[in-house]
């Protein structure tokens, strides 16, 4: 016997009834299970899906495949499952968000016909879920465009949720051999990367603009494609704001780094030219003052938006900025002068009025050019602030 069919032989001899001194009275017939079914362990796993192809993977939350004229569909699951969030946790986070899409293409939800409704959708994961969510109850097509895993809204904006990649991704996919009618509905924050009339003289679809939120898709079906005066208004909730408050957050670490550290080397120069005690103890007053800018811009503006003073976000981060600044030099009145209390109510209201200003990109209050046009203005006022700040907390070690 070779040494493969000896260690199969032995991988798979079963006890006998009298060594582990058991008298089998009943059970299954021999044939009932096959030797390999319990060889080495455990029973084995699930067969793979006739699906597969080599190189390619199929994704957690296809369920089946649905066929049709143009050839097989994926189906998606419309709950959410555990990778799922942890998903969105990660992008939440900013952990390789750019990298958080999936395969643009044709999906399904249910069992859909030829008369089911096509949704349009970007291939940003997370949209894609918020979407596929909302459709427990729907049969329907879902077309992913490739707008290169960023959302429907600024993708809109960047050209890539547009007619172009519209038209396109609808010829490769043969939906004219799927569906018998000719309609496609968008999501309304597309509208302004879709030249409607464009994409029906091309292709024969009619482009129908549904409703800002996916959760009021399926009452949007229901009633006929018809919205409600609701449906179509953006809303910017405090708790719509607060989300969005990790993904600027994410960006800070790298750029904090570094500018601590040449916080600590500025606090540590002198009358005794440098002094590592000053450093220490000049640095993490410096620090305080900017994670309180932090706080401030990225954290305190978004959450209470409608209710702080200005119009542009850079002036809101800046009312905030000079309050975290002046708590600061309230907490810290006993060791400073008055120039370094300037210099750090300078320093937060630039670090505040600054990352606020970061924060309109993520808003509907501002459009493209409304953005670049206040970072235009606000940018040179936010680093000459900084710079006085700094060159004041450096005069401040001589005055003392």
């Amino acid at each position: 016997m070779n040494d493969k069919s000896s260690y199969k032989s032995d991988c798979c001899k079963k006890p006998s009834d009298e060594s582990m001194g058991i008298q089998i009275t009943a059970g299954p017939p021999a044939e009932s299970v096959a030797p390999d079914d319990v060889c080495c362990g455990s029973p084995p796993g699930l067969a793979s899906s006739s699906h597969e192809r080599p190189g390619y993977a199929l994704l957690d939350f296809v369920d089946t495949f649905v066929q049709t004229p143009a050839g097989p569909v994926p189906r998606v699951q419309a709950e959410l499952q555990w990778r799922d969030h942890i998903g969105t946790f990660r992008a939440r986070l900013g952990i390789n968000r750019t990298q958080y899409k999936i395969t643009p293409g044709l999906y399904c939800a249910g069992m859909p016909d030829d008369r089911a409704p096509v949704l349009v959708t970007a291939n940003y994961k997370l949209t894609f879920d918020a979407l596929r969510k909302e459709l427990k109850s729907v049969n329907a097509w879902i077309l992913v465009l490739d707008t290169r895993g960023i959302n429907v809204w600024c993708a809109a904006g960047k050209d890539l949720f547009s007619t172009t990649e519209l038209i396109e991704r609808v010829q490769n996919t043969d939906l004219k051999k799927i569906v018998s009618h000719n309609q496609l509905i968008l999501p309304q924050l597309a509208a302004t990367g879709v030249a409607a009339h464009h994409v029906r003289k091309t292709i024969g679809f009619k482009v129908i603009y549904g409703p800002v939120r996916a959760a009021d898709i399926p009452k949007f079906l229901a009633s006929g494609l018809s919205t409600e005066p609701a449906m179509r208004k953006v809303t910017f909730s405090m708790l719509e704001r607060v989300v969005l408050i990790p993904v600027e957050l994410a960006h800070l670490p790298k750029p904090s780094f570094w500018l601590l550290v040449a916080a600590f080397v500025i606090s540590g120069i002198g009358t005794q030219i440098f002094s590592l005690s000053a450093a220490w103890v000049r640095g993490f007053m410096l620090a305080g003052a900017y994670v309180t800018g932090i706080l401030a811009g990225a954290i305190v503006t978004p959450a209470l938006l409608p209710w702080i003073p200005g119009k542009s976000f850079a002036v809101k981060g800046a009312v905030t900025g000079v309050i975290g600044g002046a708590a600061i030099i309230v907490l810290l009145r006993g060791d400073l002068q008055l120039l370094g209390a300037a210099a750090l109510l300078l320093f937060t209201t630039a670090v505040g009025s600054y990352l606020a200003m970061n924060f309109t990109g993520s808003t509907p209050f501002t459009s493209p050019s409304g953005v670049e046009k206040e970072m235009r203005k606000a940018i040179p006022l936010q680093a000459s602030a900084l710079l006085i700040a700094l060159i004041a907390w450096l005069g401040a070690a001589f005055a003392g």
